[in-house]
């Protein structure tokens, strides 16, 4: 690995860390843990979170794509996060993935696809309405959800090394202060990893397959697309929003953060902070226009 992917894993540790010191797993909510959805028992499982007043209805389902830079993070990292969102009526499925380096793309675009089977084919096990699938996104996670849901929307498309379930199309999209555009040249957090994320560390080819807006048709998912004032990618989410709206997908665009109020990368995942409850009460509420 990278000394940049090394250092960017220590610093993501140590500020997850700190943000989700003392959080306890809510009473209101009931958890199935440590599921495998492939063979791999280290990364290739996932939580189920609902809501325990729910018993056994069904539920619509938001998945959960963690962010880190595609070489750190697991569900672990974002279980309260996801908590929070089951909190509003969903049963949302929190899972960990393959990791770059060792694991280059499309390993977590692979890993992705085959957590949407497993929901398909586990729907009667823990009561899923799959008539409403939504998923979310931050960061590199907003970019993995971002090209499946353009695989899932329009196989023509992409040349996206996945196959979703037959017909399966996510219902809308939360996509929070994402990497969506990746051009030759271009500066930052990406170019620094490309190294370590790519098999032959960037080609035309590769930095093409892993834009998500160079992917956006009209049969594209609703998606909310978030940032924030002070995120440091929040120049890639008014591209992406650029590119729903011309090929006339719906969408909101947020800017979270004034002038007196300075919102980081993936704040939303401070559960303590309203600003975080704020966000996430929107997305959800986003989602639920798609049921109505």
């Amino acid at each position: 690995m990278s000394l940049y992917g090394l250092g960017l894993r220590a610093s993501f540790k140590i500020s997850d860390t700190i943000r989700d010191r003392g959080l306890q797993a809510p009473k209101d909510i009931v958890r199935f843990d440590n599921l495998p959805y492939g063979t791999d028992p280290r990364w290739q499982t996932l939580d189920v979170y609902r809501p325990k007043n729910a018993g056994g209805t069904a539920l619509p389902v938001i998945v959960s794509v963690h962010g880190g830079g595609w070489v750190y993070g697991d569900k672990n990292l974002y279980q309260h996060y996801c908590m929070s969102l089951a909190q509003h009526g969903f049963a949302v499925v929190n899972f960990s993935y393959r990791l770059a380096p060792r694991h280059k793309f499309p390993a977590a675009l692979q890993d992705t696809d085959a957590v949407f089977h497993w929901v398909m084919a586990h729907a009667v096990d823990y009561h899923f309405d799959t008539r409403h699938v939504f998923a979310v996104g931050d960061s590199a996670g907003a970019n993995i959800l971002g090209l499946y849901a353009a695989r899932c929307a329009d196989p023509a498309a992409a040349n996206i090394p996945v196959t979703p379930p037959p017909g399966f199309v996510p219902t809308a999209l939360a996509l929070n202060c994402g990497q969506y555009c990746i051009s030759r040249g271009q500066k930052g957090l990406i170019a620094h990893l490309l190294p370590d994320i790519l098999p032959d560390g960037g080609t035309d080819a590769e930095l093409h397959a892993m834009d998500v807006t160079a992917h956006v048709t009209g049969r594209y998912p609703p998606c909310f697309v978030m940032t924030a004032n002070n995120d440091f990618l929040k120049e890639q989410a008014p591209l992406m929003t650029a590119a729903l709206e011309r090929c006339g997908v719906p969408c909101v665009y947020r800017c979270y953060g004034d002038e007196t109020q300075k919102l980081g990368h993936v704040f939303h995942c401070n559960i303590r902070a309203e600003a975080a409850q704020n966000c996430n009460t929107e997305e959800c509420g986003f989602f639920k226009r798609f049921m109505e």
